[in-house]
């Protein structure tokens, strides 16, 4: 696949994992794309750009770390359901889509949270090593919004 007259090369990760509240909670606080620097290690901000009610079409500006390289990504919730989030974000040299779907288990919760990295132009050279930081960081990433997201059970 090409774009810009470019190669893309993409990372893919997935995880799925248990919560203790249910869909209708998860999916309330996961909406808000702010929220990622709760659950995202590598999140150092996060900003709602706009106003109004969190809906389809919200964007927010998202400062991430990975391996000491910091990105700055405009994100926007694609997709909102009672049991998925979808945000894409994009820059000049990568678009993010992060998948989560939620189902219930019995008074919890199941989710399965899928992070895409795709990177085109110069950037695609730092493929080989985003991909195995993109892989550790999926596996923080499911460490820290389990415990976030238990959290919001605890206090409910």
């Amino acid at each position: 696949m090409l774009r810009d007259g470019y190669p893309v090369t993409m990372a893919t990760v997935s995880r799925k994992f248990n919560v203790s509240p249910p869909p209708r909670v998860v999916v309330d606080y996961l909406k808000d794309f702010a929220n990622a620097e709760k659950w995202d290690p590598g999140t150092r901000s996060c900003e709602r750009v706009g106003t109004g009610p969190v809906a389809e079409g919200s964007y927010w500006h998202n400062v991430s770390k990975l391996f000491g390289v910091t990105a700055e990504h405009t994100f926007k919730l694609e997709e909102l359901s009672d049991h998925k989030v979808v945000f894409i974000g994009e820059n000049k040299s990568s678009t993010a889509v992060d998948t989560i779907t939620v189902e219930a288990d019995g008074a919890g919760s199941v989710i399965t949270y899928e992070a895409e990295l795709e990177m085109y132009g110069a950037a695609k050279l730092l493929n080989p090593v985003m991909k195995r930081a993109f892989e550790k960081r999926a596996g923080d990433t499911e460490k820290q919004m389990t415990t976030v997201l238990n959290r919001l059970a605890e206090s409910a």
